[in-house]
Formats: structure tokens, sequence, C-alpha cells
């Protein structure tokens, strides 16, 4: 239904005209993921990059991108390709490094994410940044759209970046300043965000500090499931006592 020219010059000015839900929830979640894309970019070149001088062709790279959408573990994967690693070492290698998605499971509002589909996307596109993103303090109003658009979002960006390295692996240097950086400092961003929306909640931070440290002195060759278990742990144990303490009348 179209509207007269008449109708629109007697809309108050003050009245911004509202965009459709489907594309201003696209906007916002493109605002959302715009700095976590900032650190996808380089990393995803540099994935291309290491792809295409790794003897492969550059379709390798999207394919991996797009199938896998692992971030860390397709840098090693790589490796394990190139040197013809039998299958089960590929799933055992992949369930060691990704096993953190079971914790991540626990708290990103999967419940939030509406029809089948969607779900089964979001569950798939999980990853370490939208992960941060989704269950951050800010999130807690975002619809089902706006997370399902920022995941997208993420996943189209590391495809492409990835193609792009691969296309053009032979003109990007095999070492770039910063290029190895960019990851870390967008997370350590991402973690500071974080603290500061947890208000009074600094022991959280502080017992994940502790399970690291502790699972790098007592399980260092397998710190990561290590400190994902004993961090699952304090945080069960703290909530336990909290809510089992005796309530005076």
């Amino acid at each position: 239904m179209r509207t007269s020219p008449a109708a629109v010059g007697n809309r108050p000015r003050s009245a911004p005209v509202p965009l459709p839900p489907g594309r201003s929830e696209a906007r916002a979640a493109f605002k959302d993921s715009a700095g976590a894309i900032l650190g996808f970019v380089p990393l995803g070149l540099a994935f291309g990059a290491l792809a295409a001088q790794s003897g492969l062709e550059w379709w390798w790279a999207g394919l991996s991108a797009a199938l896998a959408f692992g971030g860390s573990f397709e840098f090693l994967l790589i490796g394990l390709v190139t040197a013809a690693v039998p299958l089960a070492a590929i799933a055992l290698s992949t369930f060691m490094v990704n096993v953190r998605h079971v914790f991540y499971a626990l708290s990103f509002p999967l419940q939030r994410i509406t029809g089948r589909l969607g779900k089964t996307y979001a569950a798939f596109a999980l990853c370490d940044e939208a992960y941060a993103l989704a269950t951050a303090n800010q999130a807690r109003s975002w619809t089902s759209r706006r997370i399902l658009w920022l995941q997208l979002y993420l996943h189209l960006c590391w495809t492409a970046s990835a193609i792009t390295g691969a296309l053009l692996g032979s003109l990007i240097p095999n070492s770039v300043a910063g290029l190895d950086f960019a990851l870390t400092a967008m997370f350590t961003v991402l973690a500071l965000d974080a603290i500061r929306d947890m208000r009074g909640d600094l022991p959280t931070p502080a017992l994940a500090l502790i399970s690291a440290a502790a699972a790098r002195l007592l399980f260092p060759a397998q710190m990561l499931p290590a400190a994902f278990t004993l961090f699952t742990a304090t945080l069960l144990a703290r909530h336990y006592f909290t809510t089992k303490r005796p309530r005076h009348a």
C-alpha cells in the first residue's frame, strides 16, 4: 500500500520513518559485528595465503572456511591435510580443539533462536566471537534475527577473507608486523567489555584466571579443556553454595 504525498506532508518531521524489523536488525547486527569483522579480515587473509602457499587450491580455503568454520582449527587442518593424516586423527584433533563449544552451549542464548533451521545454523556458526558478543550484558534484549544476522556476517566475512587470501596468496608477505596479534587484541577488547558488564561480579574473571593457571601447571598438554572443566566446576560450586546459603528470618 503506497502512502499519498499529502499523508507524507502531514506527518510530523520529528517522527522518523521506522525501518522494517528485519532490515533494522540486520543493520544493528552489522554494527555489533563490525569490531569482530576487523579482526577476522587479517586472520582470514592469512589463512587463505597459508593454504595457497601449502600447495592447496584456492577453493579449498573457501570450502574449509564455509563448511568447517573452525577458526584456529582450520590453520591446524592445513597441516593435517598436507601431511595426509588419517581421518581418525583429524577427528580427534577436531574434538580436542573445539571441545570448548560444549561449554559455550551452556550459556549461549540458543533458546531465543526461533525455528529449527535457525537453531541449527546458530549451533553450526557458533564461534568464539559470536559467543562473546551474544552473551554480553547488552545482548540480553537481542532477538533471534539479530543474533542470526550477527553470526551470518561473521561467517561470510571469514569465508570471503579466506578466499581472497588464497587468490592473492602470492602477493601477501609471509610475515606482516602485527598480523598475528590482531585476533589477540580483539579478544582483549571483548574481555574488557565483558568485565565492565559484570558490575560487582569480579570474582568470575578471577576464577577464570585461577582455572587457567591451575590447568597450565597441572595439565599443560591439555590446558584448554582442563581450564574449561575447572572453571565450570568452580562456577557450579559457587552457585551451589550461594543458593544453599541459609536464609535468616
